[in-house]
This record gives C-alpha cells, structure tokens and sequence, in this order.
C-alpha cells in the first residue's frame, strides 16, 4: 500500500513532463514547417512584432554586403545605392509677369499693361537618402522655404508628398517624414575613422536637372571649417569633410559612401574652386537623428559663445593657451550665468582640449540638453574649473 502511494506521485510526475516533452517538438514542428505560433495568440509580444515589422518595412540596404564580398563596380554601387536616394522637388505659387492688352487699342500712345499672374512651378532643388526608421535626411538648406511644398522622387520617378519637414536649428539639415514610402536604408559609417585619401562616391541630382548622377573622388581633408550659403542666409559649419568628388548644386542633402558601401558624410556645398566640395560627418547626424528618434524634435544644447580658435603659432606668439577665444557671450545664456566674458579662453571641454581640429562647437553638438560639463578656462592670467549647464537653444 505504501509502495503505491509513493508510486502515484512518480507517474503524475512524469506524465507532466511527457505532456510538456510532447508540447514542445509539437510547437517547434508548427513553426518550421506552417509558421504557426500558438504562444503568439497567448501572449502579446508587440515589442517584438514591431521591431521586426519595422526591419521588414524598412530594411537595410544590401550595398554593404556587396561591397565587402568584393568584385563589385561602380556602377553596382550606384544601382543599388540609388534604391535609397531620393530627388527634393519644390512646388510653390511664382508670380509671373507678361504683356497684357493695350491701353490704347488705337496705338496712339503707345501704353501697354503687364498682366501678372500666378503659377503653380515645380522644380527639382536638392538630394536626400533614407536612414533607418524611414526617415529621409537632406540639408536644411533645401527646404528652408517654409511657405513652399516639397514633394521627393524615387529612383522609379514616383512622386510622394513630404507631410512633415524638422529642420535643425544649428546644423544646416534637416529630416523629411513621407507617408507610405517605403526603402532600404543606407547604413551609416563612423566618420571619425575616415582618413585622408579614402575612395568615396556621392549620388544625388546634379544642378537640380540629372537625377541619381554619380560622382567618386577621395576624401581630399578633415576636420575643414567653411561658410556656406543657402536659402538667402549665410552658415557657419564646422568639422566638415573635404572631396575631390563633384558635388554640384542639386547634389546637396546627398550621401557620401566610403568603400564599405556606408554613409559617411551628407553633401552640403561646393565652392568655386574646382574639385573641392564639403559634406557633414555622419557622426554629427547620427546624434541628431538619435535625438530626433527620442524627442521628436531637434532640441540642441547651447553653451551661449561666439569664439574664435587660437592656432598653436598665434598661442606660442602671444603667449597663451590654445583653445576658443570668447568675443562674445549671449546675455543670460549659460556662459553668461557661469561669469564667462569677452576675453576668456576656454582650453579644455569636458577633459578634452580644444583645438583647430577639436572646436568647441564640435564637442558641444555631442552633449544633450541639461548635460553638465567641466570647463577649464585662462582668465585674469590664470586657469580655473568650472561646471555649466548646457541649456536648449530654443
């Protein structure tokens, strides 16, 4: 009778574990062989279900894994490539002036009216690519009529309405948000290791007429700083990447791709000069988009300074520090707050020193908005450490 009792417990035992035995190759035979899930009408795993909607729907581009298998051309390159480049067209009312009728029917006086009317014009302005997420980044530059409307085409010429434009307050960029367009996404590089003398290729519409026209060149400098004109307003852009590619007007908003197939800078000017054009370092843009990705707006830290770099000859000349020579410091403005002056020297951000190659506009874009940073500045001919809040720009 004991031995019974004891028994029971065993057999109930090991029915449950055949029971869960039998469960498990049962699911796992649903699974790979008719894609059923039982546990997914059970439990909902909506986190899951989206990040896996959201690569379906947006998938990477397959240029990285074709250009590192190797034996590709430039003209692969660019064929798949183009499957994420996208053409900015601007659509707006222009007022348009022509001769009208004549005052005088007769011809005595010779007076004629100017009709003017208006007419809906389109063109094509700029560049941009599709980035993870389905976004579509371009240059703030492109789309700074704020009146106007921008429509984007597709490789295929498809044309869609851009529904929402973000435009960034201190880099000349800007992020495009298109309803039911779907492209692979470009993967983006890390432009802090590009060297000088890299292969690169740039696509976008060239003068704002050659759509998808394809350009290569080397990465010619880093670390360049330059002022760029756009949209009737002059910009100061820092740490840009320089190119022998051609970039021509039409081209900006476009990618830059390194050897690997990756974005490592956003095509922003040219000059005048012949086979020097500038692009953004995709570093800078991956923290907007990042912050884009969280907030849902740009919202940039300022430290509240217009500078100027002290070059090492002009620091060992006068007998100061290298770093960015404050010329100015915004009234109320966290500087301000923090008893910074015209004159001062801030040598070191945040444990790192200033330089032509380091400016401070650099560091401060890495930070986010309420970050406390330690400053080490020359005043009164002497260093000190301080600690300031960074604040929004807006």
């Amino acid at each position: 009778m004991e031995d019974n009792k004891q028994l029971k417990p065993f057999i109930i035992g090991l029915a449950i574990s055949i029971f869960f035995i039998f469960t498990f190759f049962i699911g796992a035979l649903a699974d790979r062989i008719f894609v059923i899930r039982p546990l997914d009408f059970i439990f909902k795993r909506e986190q899951f279900l989206t990040a896996e909607r959201q690569l379906k729907e947006y998938p990477q581009t397959s240029l990285g894994e074709m250009m590192q298998q190797g034996g590709y051309s430039i003209a692969d390159v660019a064929e798949k490539a183009s499957e994420s480049v996208i053409t900015v067209s601007i659509k707006k009312q222009q007022q348009v002036i022509e001769p009208g009728s004549i005052f005088d029917p007769f011809g005595f006086f010779g007076i004629q009216q100017q009709e003017i009317r208006l007419e809906e014009v389109q063109r094509d302005i700029g560049s941009g690519f599709v980035v993870e997420g389905g976004l579509i980044v371009t240059n703030k530059h492109v789309v700074a009529d704020v009146s106007a409307e921008y429509l984007i085409i597709d490789k295929d010429d498809q044309e869609l309405e851009v529904t929402e434009i973000y435009r960034d307050p201190s880099l000349d960029m800007a992020i495009l948000q298109v309803k039911d367009f779907r492209a692979p996404a470009l993967a983006l590089g890390d432009s802090d290791q590009v060297r000088v003398g890299e292969p690169v290729i740039a696509i976008g519409t060239a003068l704002g007429q050659f759509r998808h026209t394809v350009t290569t060149g080397v990465i010619s400098g880093i670390g360049r700083s330059i002022t760029a004109a756009g949209g009737g307003q002059f910009e100061s852009l820092q740490n840009m990447l320089q190119t022998d590619a051609a970039i021509n007007p039409g081209n900006s908003g476009g990618p830059l791709i390194n050897n690997r197939g990756e974005v490592i800078g956003v095509n922003v000017a040219t000059t005048a000069a012949d086979n020097i054009s500038f692009a953004i370092p995709i570093n800078v843009v991956k923290a907007a988009i990042t912050n884009f990705n969280e907030t849902g707006q740009f919202d940039r830290p300022m430290l509240g300074v217009r500078y100027t770099m002290i070059s090492e000859q002009a620091a060992l000349v006068n007998e100061i520090p290298r770093g960015a020579y404050l010329l100015e410091v915004v009234p109320g403005s966290s500087a301000d707050q923090a008893g910074l002056k015209a004159g001062d020297i801030i040598v070191e951000f945040d444990g790192n020193k200033l330089s032509e190659e380091q400016e401070l506009a650099q560091l401060i874009n890495q930070k986010r908005v309420g970050a406390s940073v330690r400053l080490r500045i020359y005043k009164d001919n002497s260093f000190q450490t301080i600690n300031i809040t960074l604040r929004s720009q807006k």
